[in-house]
């Protein structure tokens, strides 16, 4: 336990000025920008508004100001938890993503626990058969599912299980004539995003399982336990795969940036209200103050992700040694 805590007090000891970076390096960017924030709020409106009126909304957000004095203001107000007005939702930013930030754990919770799940079913499946024809689908799959854009599978699920064979809803948290929030419309909504956000994702996790596999099989103690007349699924699944998988879980951990970025493109295919899709919403709107939560929302995401993973398998095999473990 002491060991643990020493990594998470390092881990956090460098995850803030990390943050701090991430906030500088999102107002250089949005500087950079050659959109108007101000244009881009007006829309269509904004032909017919005055340059007064466009200057008036320009001061009202502080835009006329210098760089250095727009950051100082937002960083305050970050650190005392107000994160500003969405200009895109008009409303609070803590309260966007309050409301959607339930929505996206859910299907990416979901999600996580099937890719595990699948990745590690059909690893071990290709490596026990290895050179058969099942191995060689689930690999030459694998290879071809890599190769798959996220959107590109989301819009196939859409077209063969919802508008060809129409067992499914093609997108949204609930049917479009219903009134309130049900469990069981939840659930079948959820089937093709979790679905597809965990397909696109499992592709190295399988072959990566399925190398580990393949390597621990021929490893001196699965052999003398075969010797001792242990039946082959005893050896595989007590002995090969509990080794096999320590690696498995920092790898799941490196895959946690590309979960976020797949979470994106598949709430915005399926019109997911969680906060993958807001931030579409937000970076086309150039809502700078929603964006910059979620971007720092994000990147907190990726460092908890690695940081679980890790103890996760300090846990599993504590004779690991990490930055700042004895």
């Amino acid at each position: 336990m002491r060991a643990i805590l020493t990594m998470v007090a390092w881990r956090i000891a460098f995850a803030v000025p990390l943050l701090v970076i991430v906030t500088i390096g999102m107002f250089a960017l949005a500087k950079a920008s050659p959109f108007d924030p101000v244009r881009q709020y007006l829309g269509e409106r904004a032909l017919v508004t005055s340059p007064e009126a466009a200057e008036a909304i320009r001061r009202n957000w502080g835009l006329d100001r210098p760089v250095t004095e727009q950051y100082a203001t937002w960083f305050t107000g970050l650190v005392r938890g107000e994160l500003g007005e969405s200009r895109s939702f008009h409303r609070p930013v803590a309260e966007v993503i309050g409301e959607r930030l339930g929505w996206t754990l859910l299907a990416t919770g979901s999600a996580l626990v099937l890719m595990f799940a699948g990745s590690l079913l059909a690893g071990t499946l290709a490596a026990r058969r290895r050179g058969s024809w099942t191995d060689r689908v689930i690999t030459g799959g694998a290879f071809a599912n890599e190769a798959a854009p996220v959107f590109w599978l989301g819009l196939l699920a859409i077209w063969v299980f919802a508008v060809r064979l129409g067992w499914l809803p093609a997108g949204g948290l609930t049917d479009a004539a219903s009134s309130t929030v049900d469990a069981a419309d939840v659930a079948r909504h959820m089937v093709l995003p979790v679905a597809v956000l965990a397909i696109s994702q499992s592709s190295w996790l399988v072959l990566y399982v399925r190398e580990s596999v393949i390597g621990v099989l021929r490893e001196d103690f699965v052999i003398g336990a075969r010797a001792r007349g242990l039946r082959e699924r005893t050896v595989l699944v007590r002995h090969a795969l509990r080794s096999a998988l320590l690696p498995f879980l920092t790898l799941l951990g490196a895959r946690i940036p590309e979960l976020v970025t797949g979470a994106i493109l598949v709430e915005t295919v399926f019109s997911w209200p969680g906060v993958a899709a807001a931030s579409v919403q937000a970076a086309l709107a150039v809502d700078f103050p929603l964006l910059a939560a979620l971007t720092l929302l994000g990147t907190a995401a990726v460092l908890a992700g690695n940081l679980l993973a890790d103890i996760a398998y300090t846990v599993a095999d504590p004779r690991v040694r990490t930055l700042g473990v004895g």
